[in-house]
């Protein structure tokens, strides 16, 4: 697979798989096996996938509340280590987000939260430093730039190697990389056929020399209507070259800029196969001018 950079000298380059793995949906429960799941990761490091993603909020069901706080980050760092691939993978994390009871999503970006959240992190995920840590999302209740303070204090630590933001906005991208330098070295906002309105995040991750990695990058694929009727060029390109609707997405968003890396979400081998593929998946400028209208 083709590769593309995370990192600067300061802080140290990292090449990856140019195409990344969401963990979000991850879970060991009675439709997702174990042996599944450690398959998948197999399939996605022989495909050259080395980018995984994961955060101290995600775990199994809404009905879990509280108790999903975790779970996510202590499965993939079982799984790793049983099949002994730690080596061969850059494990990104984040923290700001808060499971509570009922299923509620709530942020927290306090000092003192976020500072935790690197300690538990690390205690969970068995290391002695995150590779790559992300303020998950901008709290309301907290001045953005008091987070980014909380940021730097963070780097100064030693306990993160790089620090990324997610759900950021141009300016907050902006005021981070003031701050941070190049600690900072990527932003993971939401981008897909569906979901567009991220362009301007990538144009600033391209200008700063960040990396600009998309989550849900599959959004609006999944359902034959919906891709027939709001996105008829990615459904008919995919018919052209013989490929899936969704790598057909994958290598349009790969064609926005090299300081894209989609981290598309997968359960299964054949999922993350598919997607990894969309890395040599070569499309024309007229094949690319057709996706941009939609």
């Amino acid at each position: 697979m083709q590769t593309r950079t995370i990192g600067n000298d300061t802080v140290g380059r990292v090449e990856v798989g140019a195409i990344g793995l969401g963990l979000m949906t991850f879970d060991q429960t009675g439709t997702q096996p174990r042996e599944q799941l450690l398959d998948t990761v197999r399939a996605a490091l022989d495909a050259g996938v080395m980018l995984f993603d994961t955060a101290d909020a995600y775990g199994p069901g809404e009905e879990k509340g509280a108790g999903a706080q975790g779970e996510n980050e202590r499965l993939i760092a079982s799984i790793l280590d049983e099949l002994g691939v730690r080596d061969r993978v850059l494990l990104a994390t984040k923290g700001g987000h808060v499971r509570a009871d009922g299923g509620r999503w709530e942020t927290d970006s306090t000092p003192g939260h976020l500072h935790r959240a690197v300690d538990e992190s690390l205690q969970r995920l068995g290391v002695e430093q995150l590779a790559l840590w992300q303020h998950h999302r901008p709290d309301p209740d907290v001045d953005y730039h008091d987070v980014i303070g909380t940021l730097a204090e963070i780097a100064d630590t030693g306990k993160v190697a790089r620090i990324g933001l997610s759900n950021a906005d141009p300016d907050q991208i902006r005021a981070a990389h003031k701050a941070l330098g190049d600690h900072l070295v990527s932003v993971q906002n939401q981008f897909s056929p569906k979901f567009r309105s991220s362009r301007p995040e990538i144009d600033v991750c391209e200008e700063l020399g960040l990396a600009f990695l998309p989550w849900s990058p599959l959004g609006g694929l999944s359902d034959a209507k919906e891709l027939a009727e709001r996105h008829p060029a990615f459904a008919d390109i995919a018919s052209d070259r013989g490929v899936s609707a969704q790598q057909v997405a994958l290598a349009w968003e790969l064609a926005q800029s090299p300081v894209v890396i989609p981290i598309p979400g997968a359960k299964r081998p054949s999922s993350i196969i598919d997607s990894a593929a969309a890395a040599d998946l070569e499309l024309t400028a007229d094949e690319l001018a057709r996706l941009d209208r939609g």
